[in-house]
Order: C-alpha cells, then sequence, then structure tokens
C-alpha cells in the first residue's frame, strides 16, 4: 500500500517517525505531475506543493526566521497556508494558525502566547490582525497574502511584505537544518472552551502517523478524491484530510466553509469519495428538503463525529447512498478509536482503538477512575490515550500539561465506558455532566434526543442551579425555521425519549449559539453570557405539563 512511507527513508525502522518534509517528499516522488489539491480556484500538483514549500521555507529563513521561531497564520483556506506551514516545518520552524473569525483581543492573546516572530495575514482580513499585531512586541515580519495585487510588482503596503512576490523569488534550496520527528511542527490553540485557548504541540510525527492512518481507516487509494469544508485552523483539516490525502497519494478538494444548502453541490462537482464532517454537519444536511438527487454522488465514505444513534445513520446512509465511520479524537491525539469498514456497528460506539498500519505502533484506550486506576468493564471513567502520536504537552503551560499527560498517557477529560470487545462510548465532557436529585445526566444524551426533533436545527444543553440544590437542566434550542418549533413541542418530545428527571426543566430559543472553531457550541460562553441564567426562560414547573402522567 502507498501510504507506508519507506523504512529506507528513516533511521529507526518506524515509518511514522520521519519529519513532515522528509515525509512529503516520499509522497511527491510517486505522482510529481498529479493534482494533489484544488483549493480556491487553484490546482496545485504535487511537484509544486513540494517546490513552493522549499520556497517558503527559504523565504522564511531570509528573514531570520529558523528552528523554533512561531509565525502565525490569519489565513483562510488557500495555498499559501499549505506554503507557509510545510515550508517553516522544513526549516524547524513552527506555523501558529489562528481562527480567522477572532476579534483584536483574541487574536493578541494568540500572538503574545505563541510570543510569535512573524505573521502571515490575508489581505481580506488584516484589520483585526493589524491591530493585534500592535499589542504583541516579538512580531519583526509581518506578510500580506493578496492574490488580486497585479503581478504582485507595485510597492508593499506600508509595514507589510508580499508573500506571493516573496515566494517567487525565493529559491527552492532552503539550509538543511537538523530536524527530529519529535519537534513542534505547529501550535494548534484548543478552542478555550474552559478559560484562554491552549496551544498544543503538534510534532512532525503526529502529523505523518495521522495521514498514514487515515488512509488506512479510509482504505484509501490514490484514486480517490478526498473532500473538507473545515478551516484550516482546525486539526480535522490538517490531520485527516490534508495528510490522509498526501498518505494516499490522493487529490484533496477543500471548500472555504460548511453550507448545508451549497454541500452536495459542492461535492458533486467535486467527484470526491472520502468526506470529513464534524457533528453539527450531519443532522443539518439530513433536515435538508429531499431531492431527487440526493443519491446521486460519488461519495463512498463519510468520516468524522461523534456517534449517532443508528436510526439516524441507517436514515442518512439509505438517503444519500454513502456508508458513514465515526470515530473518537481530539486535537491532543490523532489516534483514539474509530469504526471499521463494513463491520457489525455497535449503536452509539465509537468504535476501538485506532490502528496503524504498521504493527510496531500501539494504540491503548482505557477507562480510569479519578485516581488514575483501570475501572472494570462497563463501568464510566475518564477516557485515557497511550500512542507514540500523543501531543508533547500545552505551549509553556507545565501546569495543564502534567494534568493531561501522566507516565505516557493522556487524560482526554471526557467520561467513556468500554465493552468487552474494547469498544469506546463516549458518555460526556467531564465538566459537563449534569447532576440532578442524585441522578447524572448526559448532556449529550439529552441533546442527542432533542437534535433528532425534526424541526431542531441545533441545541446545547448545560446545568444551571436548582432551588432544591445540585443542578436542573437547561436546553438552548435552534429551530429549523422561524416558529417551527415551541418549547412545549421540545418537552414533550424529551418525555417520549428520556426518563422524566433527564427532561430539561428550562428551554430557551435562539436564533444562533456560539461555536467553536470546530463548531461545537460553545457552553463556557452560554454559562456566562447573562448573569441569570434562568431569565426569560420557559420553566416547566411553572407550565403546568406533567411529563410524569
Amino acid at each position: 500500500m502507498a501510504y507506508i512511507t519507506p523504512e529506507s527513508e528513516n533511521t529507526n525502522g518506524n515509518p511514522w517517525d520521519v519529519c513532515l518534509g522528509e515525509f512529503i517528499d516520499s509522497c511527491v516522488s510517486y505522482s510529481p505531475d498529479k493534482v494533489f489539491i484544488e483549493i480556491a480556484g487553484q490546482e496545485i500538483s504535487y511537484d509544486q506543493i513540494q517546490q513552493y514549500s522549499r520556497r517558503a521555507a527559504s523565504m522564511f529563513e531570509s528573514l531570520g526566521i529558523g528552528h523554533g521561531d512561531r509565525v502565525c497564520l490569519y489565513l483562510p483556506n488557500c495555498a499559501e497556508f499549505l506554503y507557509a506551514w510545510f515550508g517553516l516545518s522544513r526549516i524547524g520552524a513552527i506555523a501558529v494558525p489562528v481562527n480567522t473569525a477572532y476579534k483584536t483581543a483574541e487574536t493578541a492573546y494568540i500572538l503574545n502566547d505563541a510570543e510569535a516572530s512573524a505573521v502571515v495575514g490575508h489581505v481580506d482580513m488584516l484589520d483585526s490582525l493589524s491591530e493585534a499585531v500592535g499589542f504583541c512586541g516579538s512580531v519583526k515580519h509581518c506578510l500580506i497574502v493578496d492574490p488580486s495585487r497585479e503581478n504582485h510588482k507595485t510597492d508593499e503596503p506600508e509595514g507589510w511584505i508580499d508573500f506571493i512576490s516573496r515566494l517567487e523569488l525565493s529559491d527552492t534550496n532552503p539550509t538543511d537544518v537538523n530536524i527530529l520527528p519529535s519537534d513542534i511542527s505547529m501550535l494548534v490553540y484548543t478552542s478555550g472552551t474552559t478559560g484562554n485557548p491552549k496551544g498544543v504541540q503538534v510534532t512532525h510525527k503526529m502529523y505523518v502517523a495521522a495521514g498514514q492512518g487515515f488512509a488506512y481507516w479510509t482504505k484509501a487509494t490514490e484514486k480517490d478524491r478526498f473532500f473538507t469544508c473545515l478551516p484550516y485552523f482546525h486539526a480535522n483539516a490538517q490531520y485527516y484530510s490534508t495528510m490522509g490525502a498526501l498518505a494516499a497519494r490522493a487529490t484533496l478538494i477543500v471548500s472555504d466553509r460548511f453550507s448545508a444548502s451549497a454541500f452536495w453541490d459542492q461535492v458533486r462537482n467535486a467527484e470526491a469519495t472520502v468526506v470529513n464532517f464534524i457533528g453539527m454537519m450531519m443532522p443539518v444536511l439530513l433536515k435538508q428538503d429531499r431531492r431527487d438527487s440526493d443519491a446521486d454522488n460519488t461519495v463512498r465514505l463519510f468520516y468524522g463525529s461523534p456517534a449517532f444513534d443508528p436510526d439516524f445513520l441507517s436514515e442518512f446512509q439509505n438517503r444519500f447512498g454513502t456508508d458513514i465511520i465515526v470515530g473518537f479524537g481530539m486535537t491532543e491525539t490523532c489516534y483514539g478509536t474509530i469504526e471499521a469498514i463494513g463491520e457489525s456497528r455497535r449503536p452509539n460506539s465509537s468504535g476501538s482503538a485506532r490502528r496503524h498500519p504498521d504493527h510496531k505502533f500501539s494504540n491503548q484506550i482505557s477507562i480510569v477512575d479519578t485516581d488514575g486506576k483501570a475501572l472494570p468493564t462497563g463501568s464510566i471513567g475518564e477516557i485515557i490515550i497511550k500512542n507514540p502520536a500523543l501531543m508533547t504537552g500545552y505551549w509553556r503551560n507545565p501546569e495543564q500539561t502534567s494534568l493531561a499527560l501522566r507516565d505516557g498517557w493522556l487524560y482526554t477529560g471526557d467520561l467513556g465506558r468500554m465493552d468487552d470487545d474494547g469498544y469506546l462510548y463516549f458518555v460526556d465532557r467531564k465538566k459537563d455532566v449534569i447532576r440532578r436529585r442524585g441522578e447524572n445526566i448526559s448532556s449529550q444524551e439529552v441533546e442527542d434526543v432533542i437534535k433528532r426533533h425534526p424541526y431542531v436545527l441545533d441545541c446545547a444543553v448545560i446545568a444551571v442551579p436548582s432551588e432544591l440544590g445540585e443542578d436542573d437542566v437547561k436546553a438552548y434550542i435552534l429551530p429549523k425555521a422561524e416558529n417551527g418549533v415551541t418549547p412545549e413541542n421540545v418537552i414533550y418530545w424529551c418525555a417520549e425519549h428520556l426518563a422524566y428527571f433527564k427532561v430539561p426543566r428550562y428551554i430557551e430559543m435562539r436564533t444562533e449559539l456560539p461555536r467553536t472553531p470546530s463548531l461545537r457550541v460553545r457552553k463556557d460562553v452560554l454559562r456566562s453570557e447573562k448573569r441569570d441564567l434562568l431569565s426569560g426562560c420557559f420553566d416547566l414547573d411553572q407550565s403546568g405539563i406533567d411529563i410524569r402522567s
């Protein structure tokens, strides 16, 4: 299979234990003229991605950027993101992608925390970035990506270096730098749902292992056409879509954003065969109006998370004529669990431990108690993971690193259970479990039920204080259409599918929900956006509805 890097290309016999530049070069050697990526109206071959990443390495070197230096990328989905990321990796420098929705203060936090030496920003997004740079004393160079500048021969904007023209003028022979597979290739800042974002230190070998694994799990070949509409500042598009396409010697088609109404037309035009998704995308797609052309597509496989109800999966697969596998993973490791293509589905399971195509790669999953002791099969506890593709820690955050990495294990902060065959069942984030009248309630379980309501587009469930002590349950509802669903509708729906103590007491209807870069709902924002979380809500206890009758 093409996605195993030949052992002759690394010194220790582990095909994942190589640097990103080496891995890219080995992938290019198979079909240099083949289109690697279609992005922002461009078709870029394997050979071009190699040459331009080398040019980018030389360009950054000419600016004095070297091993260990950090460069922030404030870019939409564009080829220049890849040139910068791969180029920086070739000289041992570190790319730091920034969510392009961030405002000045949020961006400044990332620049300062990373102590960025340089920034690369897109012309359409410079206002917030320019202002943020003013609050960061470490930035020495500002580079602008402006595809609209004709021939890039006019004067550069004051204070900015034209990225594209400098790239074209740079040579393809950067200095041969001693880089280790364990060196950091990128700092991927987490969404910050528990405070300020933390910079996950992603190593070269994590990216290589992710690509080799994803090609293996999806049974991808050079004939596949991967599709993603997820942002490049998010690990999913990096780990799986980009590295997976490289490992399979396939072609990757990148859209700039997810649009439910445009999605299937984009997929058909791309002739996509493998599509990555994240949580909210699938329910939203299923709730679009039916079309005769729903199954008229080339997609053989969807991959993403979280696990879905079997009825939902069956309906989606039958309607759109495609297969789905789900998994459990996180930025801190690209290896969690995954379902195997064609295996008998375990309802609501996220599959078993991901395997690398090389048998020497060991990936272990365990469920432990609060003291870190392994729990019996079927018991609910914290999910921990151990493998060669774990982050090396959080950037300059020893306290959080020591909590997350212990004795070679990654403590995920997620609760789950495992069955006798090693299949994982995600329960909830530890901090999102609701304690109500002596019962533990998974917020995700309640959310999954509400999302199945035909007129609910999305929702979020949190704990709120109860006058009886412990918690009550509050649900934020995003309707499919205006006036499409009422709080009473939601209550009756929940009462039909949930034990009475899990039915939300409070309902708040919303026109939007705050989200992370990976489109998860930011529950920390919901918890803190107003002092009285119960004001203006529907209250079941005051409604006269009896859900126990």
